[in-house]
């Protein structure tokens, strides 16, 4: 079957379910997501460099809505995706859990190594957030880049 053969046969199909193992995966090679929390009662949506620890998604983060949701045990959302617009293909995971701040200094310790301090969440200040994944779903996508934008 020739890619674009494939690409057809999905884009019948729909979206291709991913399984846990996979989702994890797609996980464990990430660098960049995307934190989904409520802040003033709103939907936010932060970007943020993780890392993978287990079966939580650990990042940093400062004071704000994200600490607070995670001191709270509030359940969050975690995103990652890779589309190639121009090969019609692409992924997304969302693993979603209940927050928690990292308060354990052997894991703190560990988990610096693997997560750099990067922008505003220094290691100085920066506060580690784990988001237990009980919930993760993932598709792999087939988009036709020759139809039109809707």
């Amino acid at each position: 079957m020739t890619s674009s053969d494939a690409r057809a046969a999905a884009q019948a199909d729909g979206p291709a379910e991913l399984d846990r193992a996979e989702c994890l995966r797609l996980l464990a090679a990430g660098v960049v997501g995307r934190v989904v929390f409520t802040e003033r009662a709103m939907p936010a949506v932060h970007p943020v460099t993780y890392v993978l620890d287990g079966e939580e998604v650990v990042f940093r983060t400062v004071s704000g809505g994200k600490l607070a949701a995670a001191r709270r045990h509030a359940v969050l959302a975690f995103e990652i995706d890779q589309i190639d617009p121009a090969g019609g293909t692409g992924w997304s995971v969302l693993g979603i859990g209940p927050a928690y701040e990292v308060l354990d200094t052997r894991r703190l310790a560990e988990l610096a190594f693997r997560l750099p301090a990067t922008g505003a969440a220094s290691a100085r200040d920066g506060r580690m957030i784990a988001v237990p994944l009980q919930h993760l779903t993932g598709r792999r996508l087939s988009v036709d880049p020759s139809a039109p934008a809707r």
